[in-house]
């Protein structure tokens, strides 16, 4: 970078109070954060985790409402888990998920009203649809 361009971008900042510096999150903080993200970027993960708001289910349960295979969704859930979105627990030969914590819930929900604004086709407002999403 030239001598110029360091002045100009000075000058430019000298116009307005220094902002003071943020404190981000550990490197390893963010790679979670950004894998659970990558875990939600798949709608149909995403409609499991719907599902798992009416609270726990077998995965061959999840299944039958969704239409697929029980290894398909069982994969899904699997992704899920490892990014500590679920949680299972075994009873004989089912296995059982639920959402993870109180945590989970409401990044989802804020999640679909995001991408709700402005637009009427989806929502997760009570009054737009399900009423039990909320």
């Amino acid at each position: 970078m030239d001598r110029q361009n360091i002045f100009n971008r000075r000058a430019a900042h000298d116009e307005h109070p220094p902002r003071p510096p943020v404190r981000l999150p550990s490197r390893g903080q963010i790679e979670a954060v950004s894998e659970m993200f990558r875990a939600l970027g798949d709608p149909e993960r995403l409609r499991l985790l719907v599902r798992l708001a009416e609270g726990e289910a077998c995965v061959s349960e999840l299944a039958e409402h969704e239409g697929e295979k029980i290894t398909t969704v069982s994969a899904r859930l699997k992704t899920l888990y490892a990014v500590r979105l679920v949680k299972r627990r075994r009873e004989a030969r089912h296995v059982f998920y639920a959402l993870a914590d109180e945590h989970v819930l409401p990044l989802v929900r804020n999640a679909i009203d995001h991408a709700a604004e402005g637009r009427t086709a989806v929502s997760a407002d009570p009054g737009q649809g399900r009423e039990d999403f909320r």
